[in-house]
């Protein structure tokens, strides 16, 4: 992912960050649905002026207790499922 200098843990819950051919920001695509707060912040770090395209993969809440303690195996897990995806087609 470029580097948009936003808080790194707010930056660890980002799957993908789209942008449009010019370079501005066109979605930004989390695990889990992104707080209040870290909506505000991201829009606040990326200058982003009523910005509202913010999307999940998951929709289930999660605290961020819960994100540290299984970061690690849902990125995992999510990234074999894509890989499967690709090797059947």
């Amino acid at each position: 992912m470029k580097n948009f200098n936003i808080p790194s843990n707010i930056e660890d819950k980002i799957f993908e960050i789209k942008l449009h051919s010019n370079g501005s920001i066109l979605k930004i695509i989390s695990y889990f649905p992104l707080s209040k707060f870290e909506r505000e912040t991201l829009i606040s770090f990326l200058h982003l002026i009523d910005f509202s395209e913010f999307y999940s993969i998951f929709t289930d809440s999660v605290t961020n207790d819960e994100w540290n303690r299984t970061k690690t195996q849902i990125k995992k897990r999510f990234q074999n499922e894509l890989f499967d995806i690709d090797s059947k087609f």
